[in-house]
This record gives C-alpha cells, sequence and structure tokens, in this order.
C-alpha cells in the first residue's frame, strides 16, 4: 500500500525538533498500518499497545506520568525491551486510556529521546471533552481516506501516478481512456484502505461493498459509543441526510431536510460531533472571494460531504454497473458524486469554499487560495464544456485564474483551464 503521509513521518522521525506525533483521522483510514510500517521500515523495532483492547493498559497513566515506570510497565506487558535511539513507540486509540493525552506532554518534557507516534479515531471528540490536551507539547499530523493517486500507486498504475503529478498532459491524454476507467473504479470502491487492499488482492467487487457496509455499521455504533446520549437521534438524522443533500441542484445544506420545521440550534452540536470525528467534511459558503478567504466564509452557509466516496455509494446503495458504465440513469446524483470525488481530493491540502450569487443565478462549486490567488473551479461531472458559473465569477471578479475539472482531456483556453478530474490535484 502507498501513502503519501509516509514521507512525512519519515521527515518527523530525522527533525532535530521532533515531538510526540499524534495522528488524527476517522476509523478505518489505515492509521494503524501507517504507524506500523513507519516501525518496520524505519527502526531497528516496534512496541505497539492498543489501549482499546487492554484494561490493563487503559491504567497506565492514572497512577503518575514517571515516565521510568511507564516504560517499565510496557516492557512487561509486551514483554519487549525499549531502546529509545532504535525502537518506535506506537500508542494506537490513545483516547481510550485516561490521562493518555496528557501523558505525551511529559514524554515530551521528560524523555524527548523516545520516538513516539500515536493515534485515535476520535481525537476530535476526545479533546472536546474532559481530557486535559498538551498544547504544544506534539506534532500533528491528519490521515484521510486513500486519494486517487494513492489508489493508482497501490492498484500497480505508478507511471501513471507519477506523470499525473508531473502534470504531463501530452502522455497523460494518450492515456486517457484508461484514466478514466481507473477514475470510475475508484469511484465505486473509494479510499478506505481496506476495500482498496481487497480489491488489489481479489478483483471482487461484492466483497469491496461488504466492507464499506461493515465500515458503516461500525460507525453508526460509534454513535451510540461515543457520543452523548442526547445527540445519538440527531446525529443519525443528519448522518442519513446527507446523501439527500448532496443530491439536490443546489448542495447547501437545508436543517429543514433533516426533518420537517429543523433549525440550526437544534442540529449544530450534531453536526459539529461528526466533523470532530473525521466523518464528514465541511465546505463554507464565501460572502465574497477576497484574500484571506477564511475572513470571508460564512459559516452558517455550508455543504456537507462524507469522508469517502465509496462509503458514500455503498450508504446509496449503487451498483458497480451504474458507476463504472457510462450511464445517464443517475442524472443530478452524478453531480453529486463527483463533487463528492473533488472535495476528498483537495480538501486534505487546502481549505475549501464555494460561492453563490446573492441572486441564486450563478454557483461556483469550490473556491481556494493558492499562495496569493484566489482559484475558482466549477465541477463537470462528464465532458459538458459549459461554464455558465464560472462566467459570472470571472466577470464578476475580474479572476483571471478560472479552473474547471471534467472527463475531458486538459485543454486551456484564453479565460480557462479544464483539468482532466483523474487529475484534479494538479490545481493545488
Amino acid at each position: 500500500m502507498k501513502r503519501d503521509l509516509s514521507q512525512k513521518l519519515i521527515a518527523w522521525k530525522n527533525s532535530p525538533t521532533r515531538k510526540p506525533l499524534l495522528i488524527q483521522g476517522a476509523r478505518q483510514v489505515g492509521k494503524t498500518w501507517l504507524m506500523k510500517n513507519l516501525g518496520e521500515k524505519n527502526f531497528e523495532k516496534y512496541v505497539y499497545l492498543n489501549f482499546e483492547s487492554s484494561t490493563r493498559l487503559k491504567d497506565l497513566f492514572i497512577l503518575d506520568y514517571n515516565i521510568q515506570r511507564i516504560l517499565a510497565a510496557i516492557e512487561i506487558e509486551t514483554n519487549q525491551q525499549i531502546d529509545p535511539k532504535h525502537t518506535l513507540l506506537i500508542f494506537d486509540e490513545i483516547q481510550e486510556a485516561e490521562k493518555g493525552l496528557t501523558a505525551l506532554k511529559y514524554f515530551y518534557e521528560n524523555a524527548p529521546e523516545y520516538y513516539i507516534v500515536a493515534a485515535g479515531s476520535l481525537l476530535g471528540v476526545s479533546m472536546q471533552k474532559k481530557h486535559s490536551f498538551p498544547v504544544g507539547k506534539v506534532d500533528f499530523l491528519n490521515l484521510y481516506p486513500m486519494s486517487f493517486i494513492e489508489f493508482l500507486e497501490t492498484n500497480n498504475e505508478e507511471r501513471l501516478a507519477a506523470e499525473i503529478k508531473n502534470a504531463n498532459w501530452e502522455l497523460l491524454n494518450s492515456f486517457h481512456e484508461r484514466l478514466v476507467e481507473q477514475l470510475r473504479l475508484y469511484y465505486y470502491i473509494g479510499g478506505m484502505p481496506e476495500a482498496v487492499s481487497d480489491y488489489i488482492k481479489n478483483k471482487n467487487l461484492e466483497i469491496v461493498r461488504e466492507i464499506q457496509d461493515k465500515i458503516l455499521i461500525g460507525y453508526a455504533n460509534d454513535f451510540a459509543k461515543y457520543a452523548p446520549n442526547g445527540i445519538v437521534p440527531k446525529i443519525k438524522l443528519v448522518w442519513n441526510s446527507i446523501i439527500s443533500q448532496l443530491s439536490k441542484e443546489n448542495k447547501k445544506f437545508i436543517y429543514g431536510q433533516i426533518k420537517k420545521g429543523a433549525r440550526a440550534k437544534e442540529f449544530e452540536l450534531a453536526i459539529a460531533w461528526l466533523i470532530d470525528a473525521g466523518l464528514i467534511l465541511k465546505v463554507n459558503n464565501l460572502s465574497k472571494p477576497e484574500l484571506p478567504l477564511n475572513a470571508y466564509a460564512e459559516f452558517d452557509n455550508f455543504k456537507l460531504y462524507f469522508l469517502d466516496i465509496g462509503l458514500l455509494n455503498a450508504m446509496g446503495g449503487l451498483n458497480k454497473q451504474i458507476l463504472l458504465e457510462k450511464n445517464t440513469i443517475l442524472s443530478k446524483f452524478k453531480g453529486a458524486l463527483t463533487e463528492q470525488y473533488v472535495c476528498q481530493q483537495l480538501l486534505p491540502k487546502t481549505n475549501l469554499f464555494y460561492w453563490s450569487a446573492p441572486l441564486g443565478n450563478a454557483l461556483v462549486d469550490f473556491v481556494f487560495q493558492k499562495e496569493n490567488q484566489i482559484i475558482p473551479l466549477e465541477v463537470k461531472a462528464e465532458e459538458n464544456l459549459k461554464a455558465k458559473s464560472l462566467k459570472v465569477f470571472v466577470e464578476k471578479f475580474d479572476n483571471k485564474n478560472a479552473h474547471r475539472t471534467s472527463m475531458s482531456k486538459f485543454r486551456k483556453d484564453d479565460w480557462l483551464t479544464n483539468i482532466p478530474l483523474y487529475a484534479v490535484n494538479t490545481i493545488i
């Protein structure tokens, strides 16, 4: 399996200012594999502790933060010696250990020579609770589902992935149909590592769907296990409404679509919980596209996306024939899938926004900041080369950085650059 974050982990290992590293991400996005892979390939050995699976480990930090006592207990528990120069300590599901997050501060202050990488599936949620968090004492990395580029690299298409990274348009245009075929496959499989890994091994899309369904069941179980009891029903309502929200022409999130008469105040905490858990992605509207974009974000007007396109398809029960073949049955929902895909590729790398005209006569799907430039991006599901809303944006704000992404090949016109969907990452 190929993950871009592996290089960042190596850079962390070699940094002279290294702190304990905390990897955040939803369940099943590959945090455990990533940490163990670091240990296997870059250390003489690693010591792995999972605080979710051991009662003794959950109480490891309750007594005190004496590092020598903690290390001795770990050595006894794992029957392994810990050499600070050559051993990677892996603390998995650290949010399950009482005072586990706080303990990282004391490793940094009192034993900085130790290599410690920790992860948790619900760290965003845990940090909102009673847990004391070691501000300034840890390094952070966020892990998301596998990108399309990572999917290509894992699916024995490393050369095509490299050419996309290099934006070699002449060569990519020659392999356009092959890349579109791979992209449609990614639309169905998505980026959850277990689904991708099983497909690479067995080439069975029915098993992929079974894996996706199990992941969705696991997420639903987490609602009841980790969320405050009072908002669990609201979390489920929000979660189940996202697919219908995305199927609208204007994908702005409407509370009234959750249930009749619903109001923002009633569901704000539920949405916040899902975001903190890493299960949904939020994109805010811009009041006006000026730098810095964050200053003009309208936090009450937003769109919500799933963390993964494959899980979105599984929740919708879409079969492989509809997704893998050029099919008109999906109509508007095909646009929703494509927006989901683009959001999933870009949001880990930059803050995304969208822009809608006050009179509702134009909507630009995504707007983001690249250095000192504002990039508007219109998303097309197939080969439609019309860009009416983008034209409105360009003329209204005198923007010279207009981009469209579609199933068409790369082309650059006077006022607009079309990027193939399979290479949308090159825009960042």
